[in-house]
C-alpha cells in the first residue's frame, strides 16, 4: 500500500499570496515587462491546427479496434486534448484576441473545446479567476483538495487512484465547494460541444467520441503531463506556495509550467513568459524549480510527506483586492492597447532601463 503520509493537515497561513507585491517589485525595476502583454499571434492558429488535427483522428480512428483506440487516445490523442486544455487556460486570461475582445476569447475557447468532448471552457475560466485572485483561499479556491480528499487518500496506492480520478475531482469539487449559478455562455458552450459530439457519432460512429473522451480523461489522470497539476503549487518546499518547471513539454504545454511567471503576471501570454525570466532572473533563478513532470509525480505518490494536504490554505479576508494585489481587466486593457503595434525587440526588452537613469 506503500507509506503512509505524514500530514493531517494543510499548510495554513494568515498573509497575503506572494504575487501581487512581486508583481508590484518587478514593475518597479523591469517596466519594460509592460511590453509583454500583447496577443500572441501565432497561438490563434497553433489552436487550429490542433483541433483539426483531432477531427482528421476521429475520422481514421471509426475503423479501428477498441484496444487501438483506447492506446491512441492515451498516447496520442490525450496529449493533444490536455494541451488544449492549457491553451483554453491562456484563452481565460484573454491572450487570444486581447483584452479589447473579451467575447472573441470566450467563443475561440469553445473551439479549443471541441475535442475535449465535454464542455468546459466557460466553467473554467468562471473559477480560474478566483483561483489568482484568492489563490489557497479557502473555500475560494477551488484547485485545492477538500479536507475529505487529504483523509482519504493517504498511502503510495490511494494516492494514484486519486492521480486517476484527478478529472472526476477537477469536475465535482467546484460544485461541492463553491458552487455558481450558471451563465448563458456556458449554456452556449455545452450546446456547441453537444452539437460537435453529435455530428461526429452521426457521421463516423460512436467510436470517435470514445476516442476524444477516453483521451482526454486518461491524460487528465495518471499521464507525464499531468504532473503539472502537481508541481504547480503543492509544496515540496515548506513555505514555498507556487513552482516553476523548465522542462521541454513545456513546448507542448504553451509554457504552462513557468507557473511562478505565470502568477506574477497572468495576462502575460505562455509564449512570452520565458521572456518575463530572462527579464528579471532575479525574481526566479534563486526559487525551486522542477525539469521533470514525470519525477514529480513519482515523489508525491512515495513521498510520505506529499499528498493532498500539502497545499497552503489561507483564510480570505473578503474586502476587494488591493491595487498592488491583483490587475484589473481595465489595467490589462491598456496595457494591450499601448503595446499593440508591437515594435520593441528582445534585447530591448532585456536592457534595464532604471539601470540608465
Amino acid at each position: 500500500m506503500g507509506a503512509k503520509i505524514s500530514r493531517s493537515d494543510f499548510e495554513w497561513t494568515y498573509t497575503d499570496q506572494p504575487h501581487g507585491d512581486r508583481r508590484k517589485e518587478m514593475f518597479k525595476k523591469y517596466p519594460q515587462i509592460k511590453k509583454l502583454f500583447t496577443v500572441d499571434h501565432h497561438f490563434v492558429f497553433v489552436v487550429l491546427a490542433m483541433v483539426a488535427t483531432q477531427v482528421i483522428a476521429c475520422y481514421f480512428v471509426k475503423d479501428m479496434s477498441w484496444p487501438a483506440v483506447i492506446l491512441l487516445a492515451y498516447v496520442f490523442g490525450g496529449t493533444i486534448n490536455h494541451s488544449l486544455t492549457l491553451a483554453i487556460h491562456d484563452i481565460s486570461h484573454n491572450t487570444a484576441f486581447g483584452y479589447n475582445k473579451s467575447k472573441w476569447n470566450r467563443y475561440f475557447g469553445m473551439i479549443a473545446n471541441l475535442p475535449v468532448g465535454v464542455p468546459m471552457s466557460i466553467g473554467f475560466k468562471k473559477y480560474h479567476v478566483d483561483h489568482h485572485r484568492y489563490l489557497g483561499g479557502d473555500t475560494l479556491d477551488v484547485d485545492l483538495p477538500t479536507p475529505l480528499e487529504g483523509y482519504l487518500f493517504r498511502n503510495s496506492f490511494l494516492k494514484t487512484i486519486w492521480l486517476i480520478l484527478n478529472p472526476l475531482f477537477y469536475t465535482l469539487r467546484p460544485m461541492a465547494v463553491n458552487p455558481k449559478p450558471i451563465t448563458d455562455l456556458e449554456i452556449h458552450n455545452t450546446i456547441i460541444q453537444l452539437a460537435f459530439d453529435t455530428w461526429l457519432v452521426m457521421n463516423w460512429g460512436p467510436k470517435t467520441v470514445a476516442y476524444l473522451l477516453a483521451g482526454t480523461l486518461l491524460s487528465l489522470g495518471l499521464h507525464p503531463i499531468s504532473g503539472h497539476f502537481i508541481s504547480e503549487h503543492y509544496m515540496y518546499t515548506k513555505g514555498q506556495e507556487t513552482y516553476s518547471y523548465y522542462g521541454c513539454l513545456n513546448l507542448i504545454t504553451f509554457n504552462v509550467g513557468y507557473h511562478v511567471e505565470h502568477h506574477d503576471f497572468p495576462a502575460i501570454p505562455g509564449s512570452k513568459l520565458p521572456m518575463v525570466r530572462k527579464i528579471a532572473p532575479d525574481f526566479y533563478d534563486h526559487l525551486p524549480n522542477y525539469s521533470s513532470w514525470c519525477r514529480v509525480l513519482w515523489d508525491f505518490i512515495f513521498d510520505p510527506s506529499i499528498g493532498p494536504y500539502a497545499r497552503i490554505r489561507r483564510e480570505i479576508n473578503m474586502a476587494p483586492p488591493t491595487e498592488e494585489g491583483i490587475l484589473s481587466s481595465e489595467d490589462c486593457r491598456k496595457l494591450y492597447s499601448s503595446n499593440s503595434n508591437g515594435g520593441t525587440t528582445h534585447k530591448g526588452l532585456l536592457e534595464n532601463p532604471t539601470r540608465k537613469q
